[in-house]
């Protein structure tokens, strides 16, 4: 087909309306994903973090080697909590009624992807990144927050400063779209 009839007007338009609805899924998928969110036990990483020292990966250990984080399960939970006094801490006594119930604590991922992104944790890790590159100063928030756009832009401008030297394979779009 000659490339004249593909530049008609009634084609261009058809085209540009389709480029620009793809942009604004991906734009508002990444924005959706990136919620505020209500968690079911009011997780103070402050304290954990700051106060106790216990490092990111030692509640995410699957960062080291999925494509998600994980969330810490009522099990990893328990094992320093059953040694602690609730007290008066809400959020202890809500521990301690999900190890009662024996229930897994259904925690709400904070820095999810859309759909049609592949992340893995591991090659930054890997490349010495540390968890508040992308994630903030989670050790100094009560409840953990999405940080900014995490969108391709962002992604990409990082790839471009921290690894130039990769910057043809990080801005491949198989990279990161599978």
């Amino acid at each position: 087909m000659p490339l004249k009839k593909w530049l008609r007007p009634p084609v261009l338009v058809f085209i540009t309306i389709l480029v620009v609805i793809s942009a604004l899924t991906a734009v508002l998928g990444s924005k959706n994903a990136q919620a505020q969110t209500v968690q079911p036990i009011a997780f103070d990483h402050s304290v954990h973090v700051e106060d106790v020292g216990v490092p990111c990966l030692y509640c995410h250990s699957n960062a080291q080697r999925g494509q998600s984080a994980g969330l810490p399960t009522l099990e990893k939970c328990q094992g320093c909590h059953n040694q602690i006094d609730p007290g008066d801490s809400q959020a202890l006594q809500d521990l301690a009624r999900y190890a009662e119930g024996n229930q897994p604590i259904k925690w709400v991922p904070v820095a999810l992807q859309p759909d049609f992104v592949y992340f893995s944790h591991r090659p930054h890790i890997n490349a010495g990144l540390n968890c508040e590159s992308c994630h903030g100063e989670v050790g100094q928030m009560t409840v953990a927050q999405p940080q900014g756009d995490q969108n391709m832009g962002w992604c990409l401008s990082c790839h471009k400063e921290l690894a130039p030297e990769n910057f043809v394979k990080l801005s491949d779009c198989a990279t990161c779209h599978k």
